[in-house]
């Protein structure tokens, strides 16, 4: 509030975020009405720069606006209560074509699982009684995009589902979305910047899973949290134990016919490669399997507990029960049936193993074990999934606390 010559008037600061057009009516740069203000109120508010912002009258923003939208960075003060504080949390994402790019469930709900999978834990709160023990939860999904030109690019349709789930630490399969319904049944799909939602949810664990409309669709994002209690993380690797289907007379009687071909109770990497190459790898499509001597010295250095160099018939049985079961696994999701899988085939696999892999890390190893289409040989995988395997146990042996492990300059 100013005091003018005929009384006291009502102003309002304005900003246009383009900057370079302003308002020219009253209260504007040049308007004569500074005139009417004091020496020292003028020199105080007028601020003659071609910046964007501008003084206005109360009056004539009433006339001139009609909505008026109110925005916070976190909803503290959006609570009537005092010392209600809201929990805050952020995270940031990318849908990638080929790998987390799955689309909505209503639009292809068979590639829905690729999406990512954010857990929530929503806590009871105090005061959770007087709300019939339900918590307010404000979700707020946003993309962004890498484009220099991004206000001019056009914005995707984006929103997510949000599921009760049981578990606090696997990650969603690709039939639970086939069995169960999200809490948001009607799901809204924007073109817009952002997409929000406020929900009335009981204590509980929650899964988010962000997504486009349409599948193969790229883009970063962040998705926001606001509630009175929460806790709230991406999916980590966590590694479950193939179940041994492959006990028997049969299989010892293979391992003993094997290595009675070698004078010495133990075998290299050469030997390796002859033994596995040796093999009548029945069913496989009609591909001829072959292991390279950079793969067979790669396994090796994986199993070879005593680092001895080479592999005893204990080491070599669980070498080959693996490989049985990484063989089941990637035929079954070879659907191209090429001998070969690509993102979408080898993050299928990788779940079908029962280990939950971010996308990040499934990307970065398709890159490094696939070939120039990033597809995945089953030499590769077998490489790729006793890496995994055995970098889960060595965490395992080490951790304290299942959070972290601390290392010596030689660990």
């Amino acid at each position: 509030q100013v005091t003018c010559q005929y009384g006291p008037e009502n102003l309002v600061r304005l900003r246009n975020p383009w900057g370079k057009i302003e308002w020219k009516g009253d209260w504007s740069d040049n308007s004569y009405k500074w005139e009417l203000l004091s020496p020292k109120e003028k020199i105080l508010l007028r601020k003659k720069k071609e910046d964007g912002e501008f003084w206005m009258s109360l009056r004539d923003f009433k006339i001139h606006f009609v909505d008026l939208m109110i925005c916070k960075l976190t909803p503290d003060l959006m609570s009537q209560e005092d010392g209600k504080k809201w929990m805050y949390s952020l995270k940031s994402g990318r849908w990638v074509k080929g790998s987390t790019a799955g689309g909505s469930l209503g639009f292809c709900n068979g590639t829905f699982w690729m999406n990512p999978q954010y857990w929530l834990n929503v806590l009871p709160v105090e005061d959770s009684r007087k709300s019939l023990n339900s918590c307010n939860v404000v979700i707020s999904l946003m993309q962004k995009h890498s484009s220099k030109h991004r206000n001019r690019a056009p914005h995707l349709f984006i929103g997510f589902s949000l599921y009760k789930y049981q578990e606090s630490n696997r990650k969603l399969p690709p039939a639970f979305f086939t069995r169960h319904q999200p809490v948001n049944k009607h799901q809204v799909f924007l073109d817009e910047r952002e997409v929000t939602h406020d929900f009335h949810l009981e204590p509980g664990v929650y899964v988010i899973v962000p997504s486009t409309l349409e599948p193969q669709q790229e883009s970063e994002f962040i998705l926001r949290v606001f509630s009175r209690k929460h806790l709230m993380k991406f999916f980590l690797n966590i590694l479950k134990e193939i179940v041994d289907r492959y006990e028997g007379k049969s299989w010892e009687d293979f391992f003993t016919k094997h290595f009675e071909q070698v004078s010495n109770p133990e075998i290299n990497a050469v030997q390796l490669q002859r033994i596995l190459n040796n093999i009548s790898w029945r069913n496989f499509q009609g591909f001829h399997l072959s292991f390279s001597l950079d793969a067979c010295q790669g396994i090796l250095a994986l199993l070879d507990l005593n680092a001895s160099g080479t592999l005893s018939i204990q080491e070599f049985r669980v070498l080959w029960k693996r490989l049985l079961f990484f063989l089941e696994v990637f035929q079954k999701r070879d659907t191209s049936r090429s001998g070969k899988l690509d993102l979408v085939e080898l993050h299928a696999a990788v779940q079908e193993t029962g280990i939950s892999l971010s996308n990040e890390v499934c990307n970065l190893m398709a890159i490094r074990y696939g070939d120039p289409d990033l597809k995945i040989s089953f030499e590769s995988f077998v490489c790729f999934m006793l890496r995994v395997e055995i970098m889960g146990e060595a965490f395992r042996n080490l951790t304290q606390d299942g959070k972290g492990i601390y290392l010596r300059e030689s660990e």
